[in-house]
């Protein structure tokens, strides 16, 4: 599975990007291809699984690192 992660720069999202990554890796390392980092602007944090949105700040609201991990998880 390859996963990224886009966060916006800006905004002051990548500590929250590390933590989702940190989780990431600490819960799906066994699966993954690929974990990367994207830098991003206007507001973005959007985490996709081989090319499939799964989690969308603007859409889904605010969610922790452990729940998007879950999240991934239903994509494996």
């Amino acid at each position: 599975m390859e996963v990224e992660i886009e966060y916006c720069v800006p905004c002051g999202f990548r500590q929250h990007a590390l933590d989702v990554q940190e989780a990431v890796l600490n819960g799906l390392e066994q699966e993954l291809d690929e974990l990367s980092l994207v830098m991003g602007d206007h507001g973005v944090f959007q985490v996709t699984a081989d090319g499939e949105l799964v989690y969308d700040k603007e859409t889904d609201g605010s969610l922790n690192a452990d729940d998007i991990v879950r999240e991934l998880r239903e994509q494996v």
